[in-house]
């Protein structure tokens, strides 16, 4: 694969933008974040922050509703569709519990700035299990991918879907193991792909797991986690799905390549590198990025990502190294 370079920019850097365990989604000229934590297991908020991508880079926050908002919650996930912004459950409450709200998903809707309860048609039908640390990923026309994440208990590798239009979830085929939480999902060219995570002892790589919706079946491909050939193991980062020069490829980027001996108060080895995967020719090539070290974003976990443009990628927040909160937002520009 040839090699690919990208350059970094920084967008913006708030105080109210510091955080980790969140999400964000991103359009053409706006970034909303939701969600995360400002201290371990403690939620931040649950206001939508804006921040758009202009010449002003201006920053606004649309207030929660007692009535009509998620509630405040750290490790949810989040999918877009339609000019919509997907969530499902997370971790919040006095417990720090995952947030069980009987298979219903939030959706923020961009257009007007407000959220909805999208439930499931039937209390009776099944529905997948509250939980945090997932990953959600949307096909682009009716359907909400869920996978895998932490429970009250464990860690969990199911895969459902959920159809907007009928309000329905359908249970689909596991995905290979270990279960595990902190992993990654993105859907592209008809097929959801899934890496990394952590299994709860150790960080996962070396494969690269693809669902292939019509026949319900997932198979694997797999590479050498060595740096060199291949992205190193690796959970809390990001897999997201873009067009570069007309190819589908994957990328992913930074992440937690060893978990700290304190668990979710501290702090393990953050890793700073960006990976492409060439989807037609299936290798792995380390991006080649052109800023200087002072000039890029620091090594980290725990933080959100999104694609802009369909060539851009958009990062925001995490944990550093230091174990702070991170208060910044980047552009990568291929």
């Amino acid at each position: 694969m040839t090699a690919t370079t990208a350059t970094w920019r920084r967008i913006a850097s708030s105080e109210i933008l510091r955080r980790s365990s969140h999400v964000i989604s991103a359009t053409s000229d706006s970034v909303f974040v939701f969600g995360g934590e400002l201290l371990p297991r403690q939620p931040r908020d649950n206001h939508v922050h804006i921040v758009k991508l202009n010449e002003q880079n201006a920053l606004s926050s649309i207030p929660s509703s007692e009535s009509n908002s998620p509630t405040p919650r750290v490790g949810t996930a989040s999918a877009w569709l339609d000019g919509k912004i997907y969530i499902f459950s997370g971790r919040g409450g006095e417990a720090m519990s995952p947030v069980e709200e009987n298979g219903a998903l939030w959706a923020f809707d961009s257009a007007v700035s407000a959220w909805s309860v999208l439930s499931p048609s039937s209390d009776s039908a099944p529905h997948p299990p509250a939980r945090s640390y997932h990953s959600l990923a949307s096909n682009g026309v009716d359907q909400i991918y869920l996978h895998a994440g932490c429970p009250e208990t464990g860690r969990l590798s199911d895969l459902w879907s959920f159809d907007v239009n009928a309000r329905v979830w359908t249970q689909l085929a596991d995905a290979p193991a270990p279960p595990r939480g902190g992993t990654s999902v993105a859907f592209s060219d008809g097929l959801l792909y899934r890496m990394n995570g952590f299994d709860g002892k150790t960080e996962q790589g070396g494969s690269l797991d693809v669902y292939e919706p019509t026949t319900n079946n997932w198979s694997t491909k797999t590479f050498a986690p060595d740096g060199t050939t291949g992205p190193t193991p690796r959970s809390v980062c990001a897999l997201l799905p873009l067009k570069l020069g007309g190819n589908a490829t994957l990328v992913t980027l930074f992440g937690e390549h060893d978990p700290s001996s304190l668990g979710h108060q501290g702090a393990g080895k953050m890793l700073g590198d960006v990976w492409a995967y060439d989807v037609q020719t299936a290798a792995w090539s380390e991006v080649a990025v052109t800023n200087s070290e002072s000039d890029r974003p620091l090594p980290r976990g725990w933080f959100a990502a999104d694609v802009v443009g369909g060539d851009k990628i958009v990062v925001q927040g995490g944990l550093g190294e230091t174990n702070e909160r991170l208060d910044d937002l980047w552009i990568l520009s291929f």
